[in-house]
């Protein structure tokens, strides 16, 4: 299988203009003719939904919440990058594309990052005009804030809330199409699989997640903006409802999967606390602008934070990182923290926290400006720990939060499967194997506001209007493949739960194909996951019917896939010898514990062919071609 990128020629400046003007168009006429299917409605999904039914095409639009405002993208906290330079302080398209490639350690499309910094300018408008409070200096203009992995400020921001009031512009620009009619919102819908006739994606089968009816949707092209897949870990910051089914389903019908070990670790988060949870909280990484993070120097000291004088205080990413400092890219600063409390020199329970104390910028700025820029945060922290964050440091620890890796698509959002588009979090494309922060929020709405309306056109201009209906046999096939399996879950009537199994494997993936994976290791995981999931399978307790609501059902279907993905994380990070990003092999390090890349052996993009449960996927190649960044070992000191 050959993959083509289909990434225009020409400057590098010049691709998505040139791009633009070369792609068909639709006249407004015959886009009436025309059925998109949208599936997700978060950022990425609720803005190409609104965006598409504004050009004048008919969208359905599913997701499995009771509206498309609980959307996992609320939980976005400190902000969406943008090159406007407001603050003069050099920062420029070029210089968000650099940061952005580098950032990702030199293993994302130049093309696509550089057009993702190029349309980042017009997000920012675009969002102003729906009424987005983003946060104002006082002479009005709007504020900027760093983060990681940068050194000019370029994150705009609302308060902690940025997703949330985001999401809010999209939700409301989708509710006016639903309104006049052009976008057809099927809530608390799941789609179970992907519809593919003559090679091309021409819908989905759904199940009413309230009444347990199995249905079948046709239209001209798909799109998945579904999120990523962080709950294979079983704890993360992902939403318990975050899942891989809809882009897993889709794998399975032929889309190729791309750089699946490519998870990132957020140095921010809340501490596990015990057994008991189920989920972990992220504290926004828009904290580490005015918060300084440090452990004690000696391993054992269990004295009060207020009680360790400053000689006796290791600010480790200020020492190892001078010009970043407690900036430091993502990936960077959680192997760091976890480097720290390997020595014994953790905080908290267990030993496994660092402080995040702002007891300087308090001191700096006062209390009320440190209230004004981070409040709900700050009283998000109380209310989970009980503890007074303005009179004593946050303790943070890494946790699982976002996934770099998803379905492989070219440089039109489009998979492998013609009609198939993927976007957001759900496709590989723009982060390489590390994300920045604020750069999530920037990749959604620049796919579903700014890139899929154009390309997706260009599909749909060499299609003609949908003359395949649901009465198709390939819709009754998968329908029944839909029904039985979700049969087959219900009859196993076993003694675990859902949850033990989901348990089970979240700790084979952190222990082996977590923060730090090794060879040994790896193939550890891929020995314990098949005979997991054949006990599943023979083991399951799913109580309750189909024709219901039935949340037991719908976490089993997720956990089964979930048992099925894992193998294939894992054979790609075993597969991947190099350190690069948030994929730290420990056998591939420099000698100051640092990732080392091998740019000789692993600059392209795995794109993994699904063969069968059990079976070894086939992997497939993308070279990655760098014209405009110098490859460099990454350096942040």
């Amino acid at each position: 299988m050959t993959l083509n990128s289909k990434v225009p020629e020409g400057p590098l400046e010049d691709k998505w203009e040139n791009h633009k003007f070369n792609m068909k168009l639709v006249n407004p006429a015959n886009k009436r003719k025309y059925t998109i299917i949208m599936v997700g409605s978060g950022l990425a999904g609720g803005s190409a939904a609104a965006s598409l039914a504004e050009l004048g095409y008919n969208v359905k639009c599913f997701c499995y919440q009771d509206s498309p405002r609980r959307a996992h993208s609320i939980a976005a906290q400190g902000g969406i990058n943008a090159a406007k330079n407001y603050q003069n302080d050099g920062d420029s398209v070029m210089r968000l594309f650099y940061d952005t490639v580098k950032g990702g350690d030199y293993r994302s499309r130049e093309a696509n990052v550089y057009r993702l910094a190029q349309v980042s300018v017009n997000i920012i408008d675009q969002c102003v005009a729906q009424g987005v409070p983003f946060a104002r200096e006082y002479g009005g203009v709007l504020a900027n804030r760093s983060f990681g992995g940068a050194q000019v400020s370029r994150t705009f921001y609302a308060r902690g809330q940025t997703g949330q009031q985001l999401l809010i512009g999209a939700y409301q620009a989708l509710e006016r199409q639903i309104g006049l009619g052009k976008v057809q919102m099927y809530t608390r819908s799941e789609m179970l699989d992907l519809v593919v006739v003559d090679g091309k994606a021409r819908g989905i089968v759904t199940r009413d997640m309230v009444t347990g009816k199995i249905e079948s949707h046709a239209a001209d092209a798909v799109v998945l903006g579904t999120g990523g897949y962080g709950n294979v870990f079983y704890l993360s910051t992902n939403a318990k409802g975050c899942n891989v089914t809809a882009i897993w389903r889709a794998h399975k019908r032929g889309a190729l999967f791309a750089n699946p070990c490519f998870t990132q670790i957020h140095p921010t988060c809340i501490p596990v606390a015990g057994d008991h949870q189920s989920k972990l909280t992220l504290m926004s990484e828009s904290l580490r602008n005015d918060g300084r993070i440090w452990v004690p120097k000696k391993a054992g000291d269990s004295r009060a934070p207020g009680d360790i004088p400053e000689g006796d205080r290791d600010y480790y990413l200020e020492r190892k990182y001078p010009s970043f400092g407690n900036l430091s890219p993502r990936d960077i600063s959680s192997r760091a923290a976890k480097e720290v409390c390997d020595e014994g020199r953790g905080v908290g329970p267990g030993g496994l926290g660092v402080y995040l104390d702002f007891a300087d910028a308090i001191k700096r700025l006062g209390e009320s400006t440190i209230r004004e820029r981070y409040g709900n945060l700050f009283e998000m922290y109380e209310r989970i720990t009980g503890e007074n964050p303005y009179k004593m440091p946050m303790r943070i620890y890494p946790a699982v939060h976002y996934t770099m890796g998803g379905l492989w698509v070219d440089y039109n959002l489009m998979s492998n499967l013609e009609g198939l588009h993927v976007i957001g979090e759900a496709n590989f494309s723009d982060h390489g194997a590390n994300r920045l922060g604020a750069s999530a929020l920037m990749q959604g709405l620049a796919d579903g506001y700014f890139v899929l309306p154009y390309t997706i056109s260009n599909y749909i201009a060499e299609t003609k209007p949908q003359t395949i209906s649901t009465d198709h046999p390939a819709f009754k096939q998968v329908e029944q493949e839909v029904a039985d399996r979700t049969s087959k879950l219900l009859a196993v009537n076993g003694t675990r739960t859902v949850d033990s199994f989901h348990k089970e494997l979240g700790k084979i993936m952190w222990d082996y194909c977590g923060m730090a994976r090794n060879d040994a290791g790896l193939r550890k995981a891929l020995e314990l996951i098949p005979p997991l999931r054949e006990e599943f399978w023979r083991d399951v307790k799913v109580t309750g019917v189909n024709a219901d609501l039935n949340q037991e059902l719908e976490k089993a279907g997720r956990v089964a896939d979930f048992l099925e993905f894992a193998e294939l994380m894992c054979h790609d990070a075993l597969m991947r010898t190099e350190s690069c990003g948030g994929h730290f092999r420990t056998e591939s390090q420099t000698d100051e514990g640092e990732a080392l890349r091998d740019d000789e052996n692993y600059t392209y993009v795995a794109a993994w062919e699904y063969t069968g449960v059990g079976n070894q996927p086939i992997m497939h190649k993308e070279e990655l071609e760098f014209e405009y960044v110098h490859l460099a070992q990454r350096s942040y000191k």
